[in-house]
Formats: structure tokens, sequence, C-alpha cells
């Protein structure tokens, strides 16, 4: 019988994995596949059935919240976790959970009673359900919990990244809470305008925020371990619609290029054309020699399109990264559990909802009048009236209040602790 949680969860690995099946894949693949445009992973949702039948898990605050996390309040409620926190570890922290099944609802395993003790500590199950060995309902809406606010799917089943996130010790989180605090109240401290857009790079989260409230929430993809998405304060001052898609010399040199050697049809099938940057005239792909790193020099655009990278949309931004922010084709990759899959530019689910809100201010921009502009296929640049800031940040734990303490994995490894790292919990 396989034992689940016996060894240390190698999450770095299984990252690094999945780009190099992605990448190979693209050679026989469209487009779509290509390194900025993301892979189709669906993962199915368990229905929420018994939340509300007799399975009340905690008396604490419900996970989702309007409050922004560049706010005073948040910074007060991460020092309130940290107490609790500090507590928990003077007190011996909470249990391991070593599981010999899978755990989910219906499963009677000794594990299971060192998971309600777990559960209990952190405040995701009220002690009043009772040590036992039995995953009932009560533990089922606790794991729920419990995932959601650690960014898992709330599936109720302990899998194995749900496992390694309930196994990292009590001091290394509240090691974690402090750091963030720090991070917090710098992001409190700072004026970020009455309506902003913060990308919370860990959460792989959006927030668009006004009157200290948010107002919208996307889920993003964000960048690669090794092409990480920057830190950044910027304003977003353009929204084109139906976009060109222009190649980053670092995808050109190590996506673009492998492929045409392995596919001359590549660009053609995908309507890449090529340019010579200084002339702008169009230059033949047969006329390119593939087998060296020449095709660099040249400029790739693809054309407005269902296929093109960016789909409907792109926001842009003054920065010195060369980043910006944009729809995908691929919307299924938003349902995946690792959204670090992009080559520093973030991809948004819903982006249009997103558009209406920073185009409100701009003259002749409804959602009605959107939608038919994009049906067009006609490359749109506009402007936007108020340009509105955006900020790029780096939070992997912040409290919301009411007991509810979000963590996240450190995906860059910038908390300094190991045991944040993708994969290195034991």
């Amino acid at each position: 019988m396989k034992k689940f949680g016996s060894s240390a969860i190698d999450r770095r690995a299984f990252l690094r994995g999945v780009a190099t099946v992605g990448f190979a894949a693209a050679t026989s693949t469209a487009f779509a596949q290509q390194s900025d445009i993301g892979e189709i992973l669906a993962a199915p949702r368990r229905g929420n059935w018994d939340d509300q039948f007799d399975a009340r898990s905690s008396n604490k605050g419900k996970v989702a919240s309007f409050q922004p996390i560049a706010s005073p309040d948040t910074a007060s409620f991460i020092e309130s976790a940290i107490n609790t926190y500090s507590q928990i570890v003077s007190n011996g922290g909470w249990p391991r959970v070593d599981a010999t099944v899978k755990l989910q609802l219906g499963v009677i395993d000794p594990s299971v009673a060192a998971m309600r003790k777990r559960l209990m500590i952190a405040g995701d199950l009220s002690e009043s359900a009772g040590l036992s060995n039995s995953f009932d309902t009560y533990v089922d809406a606790a794991v729920k919990r419990f995932q959601a606010r650690h960014g898992l799917p709330a599936d109720g089943v302990m899998g194995e990244f749900s496992l390694a996130a309930m196994n990292v010790p009590a001091d290394v989180r509240l090691g974690q809470l402090q750091t963030n605090l720090e991070r917090v109240r710098t992001l409190a401290s700072t004026d970020q305008g009455s309506r902003y857009v913060m990308v919370n790079i860990p959460a792989a989260q959006i927030e668009a925020v006004e009157g200290g409230r948010v107002v919208q929430r996307h889920t993003a993809i964000v960048g690669k371990i090794d092409r990480q998405t920057p830190i950044l304060d910027s304003k977003i001052h353009e929204v084109i619609l139906n976009p060109y898609w222009t190649a980053p010399k670092s995808i050109i040199q190590k996506d673009i290029i492998p492929l045409m050697r392995k596919d001359p049809t590549y660009l053609s099938r995908n309507k890449i054309r090529l340019f010579d940057e200084q002339t702008r005239e169009e230059i033949a792909p047969e006329s390119v020699d593939w087998t060296t790193e020449d095709a660099v020099k040249l400029m790739f655009r693809q054309d407005p399109g269902k296929i093109n990278a960016m789909s409907s949309t792109k926001i842009n931004f003054p920065n010195p990264y060369a980043v910006y922010m944009h729809d995908t084709p691929q919307q299924g990759v938003f349902n995946k559990l690792m959204r670090f899959e992009s080559s520093g530019c973030v991809r948004i689910q819903n982006v249009r909802d997103l558009n209406v809100w920073l185009l409100r201010d701009t003259p002749g921009w409804d959602r009605q009048t959107m939608e038919a502009t994009i049906k067009t296929g006609v490359n749109t640049p506009i402007n936007v009236n108020n340009p509105v800031p955006l900020h790029f940040v780096y939070v992997t734990a912040w409290s919301t209040g009411d007991g509810v303490v979000h963590l996240r994995d450190d995906i860059y490894e910038r908390d300094g602790q190991a045991a944040l790292s993708i994969g290195t919990n034991t």
C-alpha cells in the first residue's frame, strides 16, 4: 500500500517536471502550449453539499473576505495571528499527520485523530467535534476550510500538497507571519490610491480595490521559478483589445527557435510573422537559418485572434522589465493547482470584468462596446483616463481577522525558511 506523507514532497521538482513535459509537448502542438500561453489541466472540484448540513467545522470567521492585503487592518490582524501562533508554539505546536491511506470523507484511520487535533489547534475544527478516527462531515468541512486558507482546491481530500501544507511546523508558520508583517506594514503605510490593482505573486491572485474594499478578485498565472514576475509599482495607462503579441527575446531563444528546428510550419500555423526590427520589413521564415541563434535579432509578432497568446486583452503599464498583464486563450490553466507558469507576465482570469472596471472613467467604453470591439478582431488600443495604480507584491502570509490566517508557499524563496519553499516540508 502506498504511504502518503512519509517523505518530503518535492513540489519544486513537480513544477520543473511540468515545465519540461509542457515544453516537449509544444513541439507537436499549437502555439497555445507555448511557455507564455499555458497548458490545460482541469481540476474537478467536489460539491459542497455537506457544508451547511451538520458540519459546521469552526466558530471562526469565513475564509472569503473583502479585506485588501494592503490595509492597516490586515497588519493588525497579522499581529493578532502572531500572538495566537506564539501561544501555539509555546504549547508545543501541533501534531504531524502521517497518513497511510488517502484521507477523505468516510475514511476511518488512526491518522484522522491526529488530523483532528491539528485542525483544532489551528482553529479550523471546533473542539466539540471530538477526537476520533472517523473522517466525518465535520472533518470534511474543516479540511475544506484549511485548504481554502492555504490557496488549495477546497475539495476535502488530503492529497500530497494539502498534507505537505498541514505538516509545516507551527514555529515555521509563526516565522512566516512575522516576516510578512513587515511587508504588509510597508504596503499599508503607503498611499496606494483610492482605486488600485494589486497582484500578490505567491498567491497568484489579483485584487481590484476601491474605497478600501476589494471589489474584484481574479485568479492569476504568474512567473515560473526561473522566469520570475518582478515586484513593481506602476500605473495602468492602456488597455489593448485584440492585441498583437510580440515575443520576448527569452521566449524566442528558449522556445520558438527550438520549435522551428523541429517544425518549420510552426510560425505560419500560429499566425506569427517575422519583421526586421530596424526596417520593419516582413521576412519569410524560410529565409532564416534556424540552426543558429540569428533569429533572436528579429521581431516575432502574432496577429490578433483566438489563438493569440494574449487572446482578447493586453494591459500595459510603464516598467523596466517588459512585463504586462493579459488574457489567455487557455482558460483551463486557471484551474491548475500550481499557477506559476508564465515567463514573468501575469495572465488574468475573467479579464474582461477588470477591463470594464479599469475603463470606467474612459468615455465610450462600456461592457457592450468592449464586447462588440473584441468580436471584430481589430487591434484597438485604449488610453485609460485617470491611470490606475498597480502594485506587484510578494506576501505569503496574512490575516483577515477572526482567526482566519492565509498562508502560501514561498515560491521564489524570499521568506528565508526552507520548509516554506516548494517541496521541502518535512
